[in-house]
């Protein structure tokens, strides 16, 4: 098993890994839309979801997987309202790639953080 961390406090103080690799898969924890360089948080939901994507490919990458192994994927909302305005994003970052996917309405940790996204990959 190979655990991978992008340094980010949040799995620090709350004791997990970004993602952990067992076999052929990958399982990629929660990720917000962070930008974990400065730890700035956009206001835009679409700019977050753009950002949790930018952190998944990477984290991803370095697990030596890439978005075509991503087979799951979970959003999380705060507003179902968001779910037009992240609409694009997702598309974009998914749409050829088509997981099986599930969304959910929930609060989130921090007030500023608007979607949370989950993925699971799998290498055959």
């Amino acid at each position: 098993m190979h655990r991978i961390t992008t340094g980010s406090p949040f799995e620090a103080r709350l004791a997990y890994s970004r993602a952990v690799v067992k076999g052929g898969w990958c399982f990629v924890s929660g990720v917000t839309g962070y930008d974990y360089a400065d730890m700035s948080m956009p206001v835009d939901a679409a700019q977050q979801a753009r950002n949790c994507f930018a952190t998944i490919f990477t984290v991803l990458h370095e697990a030596g997987f890439s978005r075509d192994d991503i087979v799951r994927v979970q959003y999380t909302l705060v507003d179902a309202e968001l779910v037009d305005v992240v609409a694009s994003a997702l598309s974009d970052a998914l749409g050829y790639v088509r997981p099986a996917a599930t969304m959910v309405i929930a609060g989130l940790i921090r007030p500023e953080m608007k979607i949370e996204i989950e993925v699971t990959a799998f290498k055959g």
